[in-house]
């Protein structure tokens, strides 16, 4: 289960307030901070031309994106929705999901652009599967 602190609140609280959108769900990957919203809600969120995207990032001097949360977590489709949002403009080929693991499999190059030096956006990754699944990951 993820742990939230003030920055979290703060960050979840500022999202709201500008959107409009209730959400529970931010974390960090590759230098973004990543809001994780219904998928119904997610243009909503954006806003006309991405204006609260860029009102939230200015203000948090901060890279932000906004992404679709799986709602079916055993749908490979809306998992893959999600992941697709958190990787981008990284491309995976598949993912496959079973009781206790989540496999992505990327290709060569970009396994290696989800890995990341020392291995960080992997540990990003684990927390971020952890978290919101319960499952461990595997980059293949």
């Amino acid at each position: 289960m993820q742990t939230i602190d003030m920055n979290h609140i703060r960050y979840l609280n500022l999202f709201e307030k500008m959107t409009k959108v209730r959400t529970k769900n931010c974390f960090f990957y590759n230098g973004y901070l990543i809001y994780a919203v219904s998928p119904k809600f997610v243009s909503k969120a954006i806003g006309e031309k991405g204006k609260n995207v860029k009102k939230i990032s200015g203000i948090l001097n901060q890279k932000i994106k906004i992404v679709p949360f799986p709602e079916d977590k055993e749908n490979v489709e809306s998992v893959e929705r999600f992941f697709s949002g958190i990787f981008d403009p990284v491309k995976f080929k598949n993912i496959e999901i079973d009781e206790n693991e989540i496999r992505i499999e990327a290709g060569k190059q970009n396994k290696a652009s989800l890995i990341g030096r020392d291995r960080q956006r992997e540990k990003e990754l684990k927390e971020i599967v952890k978290s919101f699944f319960g499952k461990e990951v595997k980059i293949l």
